[in-house]
């Protein structure tokens, strides 16, 4: 089993695969006679293809406990998918690039738990792998018509064993 180490979630690090969701570095404007901060324009939502439609949900993940096995990854082609940590808490993003319509080899990024991300359609992805506890995710996807659910195995499973800096 290939073993791989998450690094540190960084929205260059990330951008083949999407956006990175932080407010961290973003353009604050002040709204509502300058009682609130808006971070502006983190995320684009793209799910319009095949007709379909933003949906917001909440997602609760339990904890994955080290070595984690990456097994599988799955994609949707007709949309973006956003998540968005609502319980401070750090989680694993694993992605990987198209290899002839297969994910090829993974990686790994340490999120932060005030950093999310929106997977463009089609990347490659884990499902959600929460840590340190059960733990809930905004979640910004598309609803609608189409086959927009790709799942494939690995050959051979790869395993997160250890986190840098958290060991």
């Amino acid at each position: 089993m290939t073993e791989i180490v998450p690094q540190p979630l960084t929205a260059a690090a990330f951008a083949p695969f999407g956006e990175v969701i932080e407010t961290a570095g973003a353009e604050e404007r002040l709204i509502n006679n300058g009682s609130t901060i808006r971070y502006h324009g983190l995320a684009g939502v793209d799910v319009a293809a095949g007709g379909g439609r933003p949906l917001i949900s909440i997602f609760r993940g339990q904890p994955f406990a080290l070595p984690i096995e990456i097994a599988m990854m799955e994609r949707h082609p007709l949309g973006s998918q956003a998540f968005y940590p609502l319980s401070g808490r750090p989680w694993l993003v694993v992605v990987a690039k198209d290899a002839a319509g297969r994910p090829g080899d993974p990686l790994a990024f340490l999120a932060q738990g005030d950093q999310g991300v929106n997977y463009a359609p089609g990347v490659w992805h884990h499902p959600l792998l929460s840590l340190d506890g059960t733990s809930d995710f905004l979640i910004v996807d598309r609803e609608g018509p189409g086959s927009n659910l790709e799942e494939v195995p690995y050959r051979q499973s790869f395993r997160i064993s250890r986190l840098e800096g958290r060991d």
